[in-house]
């Protein structure tokens, strides 16, 4: 923590990811405050100024742009940690038993992690997001389009995180103190939990703090191409698809939630950078 600390890209980081997350926390309070429906259109009030009732102006239904920016936040920020998480805790899983089980398990474990890094994963993400929930009998809308996003995401996301643990778990179990848990009789699983996963979190973290900027822009590109976040919930990848067609009479519109996703992207970045710093201080 203290090498973290003495990182200014790091803390710039992390004060940028702080202050989104409280903005995407503050959503309902400044709903109230301002007296606004995010969800709810006003024709007559399409492309408005910025005034003091609509901070960021009005968007081409007549929605207030700054409410829509941090609902956005919630469904941005919720997919890009959740899908991350998943992704870090699969691929964790994985890279452990690959590491510890050797010989063809892991030969097995490898060459399916080998193979979907071959795949063109952007391609295959917008097929399956392009499949229509409702066709195969799953829930849509709202919570259940965040949920299916963040398994899509994850699908593919899993990988490298499993070659970091196995690397940073094949280095560990060739220590002394793992050889003579070992040979003390101390069970495989209990040396995993109590030795191994210890050791690996280091690269695991960074892996997965780098991967919720990459989440994040994944869920902006496939909202932006309409197979992510469906209206009438916000995202920055929708704002960005709603404003595209006004870019040059309302160019705002896309700065906006452009901005947003930049700075969240930037941040994730300057975090991972600064735990790779320290965990690595001689790298």
């Amino acid at each position: 923590m203290r090498r973290f600390l003495r990182r200014p890209g790091g803390l710039a980081g992390a004060a940028l990811l702080a202050a989104l997350v409280l903005a995407a926390a503050s959503a309902g309070w400044a709903a109230a405050a301002l007296g606004q429906d995010p969800f709810t259109p006003d024709l007559l009030g399409r492309y408005g100024p910025a005034d003091a009732a609509h901070p960021l102006g009005t968007d081409e239904l007549g929605r207030d742009v700054l409410l829509r920016l941090l609902y956005g936040a919630r469904v941005s920020l919720a997919v890009g940690l959740a899908a991350a998480l998943t992704a870090a805790v699969i691929g964790t899983v994985i890279g452990l038993l690959a590491a510890w089980a050797g010989g063809a398990i892991d030969a097995v474990l490898m060459r399916v992690a080998d193979g979907l890094l071959a795949l063109p994963a952007l391609p295959l993400l917008v097929v399956l997001a392009a499949v229509d929930p409702a066709h195969i009998g799953l829930p849509t809308g709202g919570g259940a389009d965040i949920v299916r996003i963040v398994v899509i995401v994850a699908i593919f996301g899993w990988v490298g995180v499993a070659r970091f643990a196995r690397a940073a778990a094949l280095s560990v179990l060739r220590r002394d103190f793992v050889r003579a848990a070992a040979a003390l009789g101390v069970p495989g699983g209990a040396i995993l939990r109590r030795h191994v996963a210890p050791n690996v979190m280091g690269p695991v973290t960074v892996a997965t703090t780098l991967a919720v900027g990459n989440t994040i822009l994944v869920e902006s590109t496939l909202s932006f191409l309409g197979l992510g976040i469906q209206p009438p919930t916000p995202s920055w990848g929708g704002m960005l698809a709603n404003a595209q067609e006004m870019v040059f009479a309302a160019p705002l519109l896309a700065l906006w939630p452009g901005l947003c996703i930049l700075l969240a992207v930037v941040a994730c970045n300057l975090v991972g950078d600064a735990l790779d710093q320290a965990f690595n201080p001689r790298a």
